[in-house]
């Protein structure tokens, strides 16, 4: 159940990030929007960091696979394109392409058991699901 409602809320709040976000970049430039919300979110580690436990930062150097720490190098880019793309699609049509290259991405990683997953094998129902996701995006976005 709390993976559900984690998944709710944070689908929620990348909503409310990204219309935030956007808004901030027209009123200063997408660097400077970018790297406000690359650094307060460093911030806001760094507290809950000192305050939760002080695990060794070091350990980062221990990690087997050296490309999983791009992950902070992909969330500026993620921060640039929900910028972009809410600027130019709106809010509403940006997420729901967003959430479906999400889910097509997240199938193929599984499907492929890319990047450390745990490999699943192919159903058509998934695939018929994702088509149904699509077909009410061509639904929300068609205009008479």
């Amino acid at each position: 159940m709390w993976g559900i409602l984690a998944a709710l809320i944070s689908g929620a709040l990348m909503s409310i990030q990204g219309v935030f976000n956007t808004e901030v970049t027209k009123q200063t430039s997408l660097w400077v929007s970018t790297g406000w919300v690359q650094l307060s979110a460093f911030a806001v580690c760094v507290l809950a960091w000192l305050f939760n436990g002080r695990q060794s930062v070091s350990a980062l150097w221990q990690v087997d696979n050296k490309y999983t720490l791009l992950g902070g190098v992909i969330g500026a880019f993620i921060t640039i394109t929900v910028i972009q793309s809410m600027g130019a699609l709106g809010p509403a049509k940006a997420a729901m392409l967003i959430v479906i290259s999400q889910l097509i991405v997240a199938y193929v990683i599984e499907l492929f058991g890319m990047f450390g997953t745990a490999q699943q094998p192919f159903e058509w129902r998934k695939i018929f699901g994702m088509l149904i996701a699509i077909a009410g995006i061509v639904i929300f976005k068609w205009e008479k």
